[in-house]
């Protein structure tokens, strides 16, 4: 007889560094969801103060079958948190308790907590082991997969980090149920992008069940992020270090991140701002002659169904779209001072292009309130 909620695995494929993605509700409290990881004296659950009074007392319970003793470190919660001060304590909570080698972290939480816990993990000792326990729908589809760490610059997001890949991910369905609205819809963000890079059977999809994965449909959410996965997962196995592949994954992340460090992080959750992001860079698609009009506006219509932005801030009063070029400059794509942004160039296909100041202030001008 099939179990009612049977476990859903996507497989990361990079050679000795491949892992398994478990999607399924209910993993948290499962000891078995954990069985096969490596043994080891102890563990460290990293949460934040948001998600470990849900669900921190559930995973300690699943691994003390596993760990003689399991730590627990609960961080501030929010992107202006995620910074070398906050990573700090992780290194002191790993030192306190004397862990070595062996020891096991589990991030437990949203994006912050995934990318900080593992960018510790990678740091410490040169490398322990760690699995990424998602706990909201951008870090299930987008930021828990592929290995990605680090931490916020306050000159630039994510430009100080690694890459260094879980023994595991393990995304529990049943936490999206106590996701905030807010949250939820910054998730469909990354769930949206993979349309136009990759998958227009899936736009199509989340086109016409927007309303259940706002509803938090069970089935649909399930769908939503084993499809988003194995994109993903098929497109870190062909790149894992982002030479140039990978890069697509980042579509609206260029005018997104330049958002969040120049609103000062946490202002705009990191998934509105991509969504606002995907709008400005189907735009700039549209000026260099890629894509048209049509095609603009079904993204921005999809996005704003989500509940997400679909006008960007303005970053400065005098000269916004000098500030937008200033921040972009500052940007893990740019080569040589030349912004390189991804651009859907096909019908779900993107890649990497550089394109005109001039061009790029049209499109801030056009796309800013």
């Amino acid at each position: 007889m099939q179990a009612l909620n049977p476990t859903q695995r996507v497989q990361i494929d990079l050679g000795d560094r491949s892992y398994t993605i478990l999607i399924a509700p209910t993993l948290i409290g499962e000891t078995s969801t954990f069985a096969t990881l490596p043994a080891g004296n102890s563990a460290l659950i990293v949460t934040n103060v948001t998600v470990g009074p849900l669900y921190a007392q559930r995973l300690q319970a699943s691994l003390q079958t596993r760990y003689q003793v399991v730590h627990l470190l609960t961080l501030p919660d929010g992107e202006s948190f995620k910074n070398w001060e906050t990573l700090n304590l992780i290194f002191d909570a790993l030192l306190k308790h004397g862990c070595d080698r062996k020891t096991v972290l589990f991030a437990l939480g949203g994006g912050v907590v995934g990318d900080m816990t593992g960018y510790a993990a990678a740091s410490y000792m040169r490398g322990v082991p760690f699995v990424q326990v998602p706990t909201t729908l951008l870090a299930q589809v987008d930021s828990s997969v592929g290995g990605k760490t680090g931490i916020n610059h306050p000159l630039g997001k994510n430009m100080v980090g690694a890459f260094y890949q879980p023994l595991r991910v393990v995304c529990d369905l049943g936490t999206l149920k106590t996701l905030p609205a807010r949250e939820l819809s910054a998730g469909l963000a990354e769930v949206i992008k993979y349309g136009p890079i990759a998958d227009l059977v899936f736009w199509d999809w989340i086109e016409l069940n927007l309303d259940r994965l706002l509803a938090r449909d069970a089935e649909a959410l399930a769908y939503a992020v084993r499809r988003s996965c194995e994109i993903k997962a098929w497109v870190v196995g062909q790149d894992e270090r982002e030479a140039g592949l990978r890069a697509i994954l980042n579509f609206g992340h260029t005018f997104g991140h330049a958002i969040e460090a120049g609103m000062g992080y946490g202002k705009w959750l990191h998934g509105e701002a991509v969504g606002c992001g995907m709008v400005m860079a189907a735009e700039l698609s549209r000026e260099l002659g890629l894509v048209d009009a049509v095609f603009v506006q079904r993204l921005r219509k999809l996005v704003q169904r989500a509940g997400l932005p679909v006008i960007g801030p303005r970053l400065c009063a005098v000269d916004n779209a000098s500030r937008y070029l200033e921040l972009m400059r500052v940007d893990k794509k740019s080569e040589g001072g030349e912004i390189r942004f991804v651009v859907i160039d096909g019908p779900s296909h993107a890649t990497l292009r550089s394109a005109p100041d001039a061009l790029v202030r049209q499109v801030v001008d056009a796309c800013c309130a």
